[in-house]
């Protein structure tokens, strides 16, 4: 991982150490990008759920049967501190939509950095119903909490991440979902004995995208996200930038969205590339490494512009840059004696060149 520090994509990686990370769900989703920012060496995670491993999340990327029946932030906690013992992991084993949990919930947004002195770095939102991500964008809305979003479809072919900065971007609240329009309630449209399908390749490259733009935000390079979706039917990536609602339900969206206006974000300058310098100029092997968008002369390259179609010879092609092994003394065409139908093979070669009998004889005696 240093590696990217030396390659100029990175300032300084060793930064990643002092950043928290809430992460609500951990689930499919929320599970493997639990185990990616362990691994990449995240400071501390705040891990949020009230279910249970069962066996039925088997298909997933993350939990293992001997596991079943534990509750999953206890599950994961046990196998992410096993993965990087340097992470702080807290796990918290509540369901946040529910009156009494709410507020604890809020109160580890707003002191639950890497030492609890002030608020986590970027919350992630990895739940699968739209009350928790409602009680999600409520609290980050008040707050004003930067989160990312992020979701699998239920029939588990599509998916996508979202970033979501109160006043700057939309929110949650600012396009919502038709259930909300209808006045539904999330819990009468689910049918007894039927769930939504689980795929593994979907999630991971979900948690994947997720990941990759946390650590973006978090390191301050590339470019984030505002939204990006992911269709796997025919691998379609669709780039969005959804700007937010100046009638949003919200009434703290709508107050982020004054401050903003009032205190327009200064554009940071897009950084340059810089030239760094190879590190393995020389190697064992003879390698010698080159920029791909130079060109480079070489003899034995046969460049599309040198092929030339000789007009005296059907189909023949001409090669100025092929270098051959074996050139004929003589560049005319043979002339061959069909008079004789007896005459053999051999003898129907240039009096200037070796007949193939020769040159067997020659390569024997080698």
């Amino acid at each position: 991982l240093m590696a990217l520090q030396r390659m100029g994509i990175v300032k300084d990686y060793e930064r990643i150490r002092q950043f928290s990370v809430m992460i609500v769900g951990v689930g499919g989703v929320g599970s493997v990008a639990a185990e990616m920012l362990t691994r990449c060496g995240i400071g501390k995670l705040l891990l949020y759920d009230y279910d249970k491993v069962e066996l039925a999340n088997m298909n997933r990327l993350f939990y293992q049967p001997h596991q079943a029946g534990l509750t999953k932030v206890e599950a994961a906690a046990d196998t992410l501190k096993f993965i990087n013992p340097d992470v702080i992991i807290e796990p918290y084993n509540m369901d946040i939509t529910k009156v009494d949990s709410f507020p604890l919930f809020m109160e580890k947004i707003r002191t639950g950095n890497k030492d609890n002195s002030g608020p986590v770095d970027l919350v992630l939102s990895c739940v699968d119903n739209f009350g928790a991500r409602m009680t999600i964008n409520t609290a980050c809305n008040e707050l004003d909490q930067t989160w990312m979003e992020s979701g699998v479809s239920e029939n588990a072919v599509s998916g996508h991440i979202q970033l979501l900065v109160p006043g700057k971007s939309a929110c949650f609240a600012c396009a919502p979902p038709l259930i909300l329009a209808s006045n539904i309630d999330e819990s009468t449209l689910k049918r007894e004995g039927v769930c939504a399908a689980s795929l593994p390749t979907t999630m991971g490259i979900v948690a994947g995208f997720l990941v990759q733009n946390t650590l973006k935000y978090l390191l301050k390079f590339g470019r984030v996200s505002n939204y990006l979706g992911y269709n796997a039917l025919d691998d379609h990536f669709l780039l969005l930038t959804l700007k937010p609602n100046e009638e949003c339900d919200d009434s703290f969206c709508r107050k982020r969205q004054l401050e903003q206006q009032s205190n327009p974000t200064v554009v940071e300058e897009t950084p340059q590339p810089v030239n760094v310098e190879v590190v393995h100029e020389e190697n064992d092997w003879g390698i010698e490494l080159v920029d791909n968008s130079v060109d480079v002369p070489n003899e034995n390259t046969i460049d599309q512009k040198h092929i030339q179609l000789d007009s005296s010879s059907t189909g023949a092609v001409s090669l100025n840059q092929v270098k051959y092994q074996y050139v004929p003394k003589a560049k005319c065409n043979p002339q061959i004696d069909t008079s004789d139908n007896e005459t053999s093979a051999t003898s129907t070669t240039r009096d200037d060149e070796l007949s193939i009998e020769d040159l067997m004889n020659q390569m024997k005696g080698m």
